[in-house]
């Protein structure tokens, strides 16, 4: 049903297996061969999904910018959701922003994270649970699982990491450890967990240090927000104690791939962060460079942008062609007034100061 999902998978954790069986002293039936590859798969998983990352990380700072203005529509329409979802339609086409590109990194390993713990769950199929075959040990080391060979099922039956099978799980029933007898004799419980839990306390350590890491850089406006603030709390505490709940049920491999894709993520996030710092800051320091640039030198006369209006020349200086109301032009009329009292008294031409004083 999910070939789509489990043979890639396969196909990437059987050619990085057999990458590291070349280096002399490891070989095949190596557990750190199988590890590695583990790892590997993730790593080749992240690079594919690097840039989809960036998209994330890059729309969760947008979505914290848009807070004011989400809570501004939220208040605006909360008794009209239809307008609401309109408006915040709107606002996301404007700002080119896409919420799904925020879950895009995270839905795309969850097939994969199935993927392979189906994978490797098929290489023991003597069990009698769901998505198990119950098979006998003998028919489980000779059938293939997906693109994996017969030989390849009993080399991963014998990889050991420090004494405990890859595939096994600290609560593995009785009947599946009988799988390995052939193959490296039956692990103890005790072998498994001790391998097992230090891989779980790292699980939980490193995934609430991610969420920690992230919750820091969130601003003020968007940590205040109710569901952001969930978020937050079950990314810091309930998370990570899922990993220790849940461990005892996972394969070492699954428990392996929870631990290098924690610090695959603990380190790209800080490269990512850190070039988008850097990114801010050149947009910051080119700003200043512009207002540099386009304020006066010292010592100069600041020259104003604005446009003064321009005078006519009939609003500067009357025509002296245009008549008066008397039919006489207008500078013509302006003379005669100057020279001529309103009762007809022909005006001083000496008037000033001197004569003001004589007149007191």
């Amino acid at each position: 049903m999910l070939d789509f999902i489990y043979y890639p998978v396969s196909w990437i954790l059987w050619f990085w297996h057999r990458a590291f069986a070349l280096i002399p002293g490891v070989g095949k039936d190596s557990g750190l061969a199988w590890a590695l590859g583990v790892v590997f798969l993730v790593f080749t998983l992240r690079v594919v999904l690097y840039k989809p990352f960036v998209k994330q990380v890059r729309t969760t700072k947008q979505m914290q910018e848009l807070q004011p203005q989400i809570k501004e529509l939220q208040k605006k329409y909360k008794n009209d959701r239809q307008k609401m979802a309109l408006e915040m339609q709107k606002l996301q086409k404007e700002h080119g922003f896409n919420p799904l590109m925020g879950c895009l990194p995270v839905l795309a390993q969850v097939p994969v994270f199935l993927g392979l713990f189906h994978v490797l769950r098929s290489f023991n199929r003597t069990g009698h649970g769901f998505g198990q075959l119950g098979m006998t040990p003998e028919e489980n080391a000779n059938t293939a699982n997906y693109v994996f060979n017969a030989a390849d099922v009993q080399s991963f039956l014998s990889a050991r990491i420090f004494g405990a099978p890859i595939s096994a799980f600290i609560t593995t029933p009785a009947n599946e450890l009988l799988a390995f007898a052939d193959y490296g004799g039956i692990p103890s419980r005790l072998s498994i967990a001790l391998v097992a839990i230090p891989l779980m306390v790292i699980a939980g350590l490193a995934t609430h240090f991610n969420a920690r890491a992230s919750v820091a850089r969130q601003s003020a406006e968007a940590a205040a927000n109710p569901q952001a603030a969930m978020m937050n709390k079950l990314a810091l505490w309930v998370f990570p104690l899922g990993v220790l709940v849940g461990g005892p049920f996972l394969p070492i491999a699954i428990l392996i791939y929870w631990v290098s894709n924690n610090i695959w993520t603990y380190g790209q996030q800080h490269l990512v962060f850190g070039r988008m710092a850097k990114e801010e800051e050149a947009k910051k320091q080119a700003k200043l460079e512009q207002r540099a640039q386009n304020a006066p030198k010292p010592g100069a006369k600041p020259v104003s942008t604005k446009k003064k209006p321009t005078a006519t020349a009939a609003d500067a200086e009357p025509s002296d062609a245009e008549p008066s109301m008397n039919g006489t032009p207008k500078s013509a009329a302006g003379k005669a007034s100057g020279q001529r009292r309103p009762g007809g008294q022909k005006r001083s031409g000496g008037r000033g100061r001197a004569n003001q004083k004589r007149r007191r």
